[in-house]
């Protein structure tokens, strides 16, 4: 139990209040590392989980519980930073999951707050639609854009003169075979329909290095 103002708050014995609690923490401090809140969201998300801990944990250091939840945070920045797998992220996730659960007074309660902490990690990735992601975050999700204007040009420029041209199909395109354009071989993808080895086609679209064909008849 935690004193406050003299009085003795006893909230976070009952498990409902402790699955508010880690809900709001993950879901917070997820939240300052995809958007821009000027720490706002990380420091409550903080004082959530310490609230939490120290708790739990009355008469004990919290620091072990603290470790592994900073330690698993920090695994999934790796993993995304450097690694780009998967795997150390999951071990951070879990180790994150661990640090809520295990101070936990009954098994009942530990799976609350597990189940809070996975639901407001998963929720956080809303606020992306209302704040200003960050530009670290928004790199790793891939949500840049890859456009001309940005130095970057995806498609092919040779495929782009390709649309309107006429060839013809080298194998079966069902739906992808291939075609000769030019006295060029090219891979391509037929709109919606099987054709046969020697048909006269036309390129009507030409998304990346994929190119889509028809029929001509």
């Amino acid at each position: 139990m935690i004193e406050v103002g003299g009085l003795i708050v006893s909230i976070l014995d009952y498990p409902l209040v402790g699955f508010i609690v880690i809900l709001l923490a993950s879901l917070l401090v997820f939240a300052e590392c995809l958007v821009k809140t000027k720490g706002i969201f990380g420091i409550i998300g903080a004082v959530l989980f310490a609230f939490y801990f120290i708790h739990h944990l009355p008469g004990q250091s919290p620091l072990m519980m603290v470790s592994m939840l900073i330690i698993g945070f920090l695994c999934i920045i790796i993993d995304g930073k450097l690694i780009n797998n998967g795997s150390v992220a999951l071990i951070g996730i879990i180790l994150m999951l661990l640090s809520c659960a295990l101070p936990a007074p009954s098994l009942n309660y530990g799976v609350l707050v597990s189940a809070a902490f996975i639901i407001g990690t998963g929720c956080s990735l809303l606020f992306l639609k209302v704040f200003q992601p960050r530009d670290y975050w928004f790199k790793i999700a891939l949500m840049d854009q890859l456009t001309s204007e940005k130095g970057y040009d995806s498609i092919n420029q040779e495929y782009k003169t390709l649309v309107g041209k006429a060839g013809k199909t080298l194998t079966p395109c069902r739906p992808v075979g291939n075609i000769e354009i030019d006295g060029k071989s090219y891979s391509a993808m037929a709109d919606g329909i099987w054709v046969e080895p020697g048909v006269e086609v036309e390129v009507v679209s030409v998304d990346g290095t994929k190119i889509v064909i028809k029929p001509i008849k």
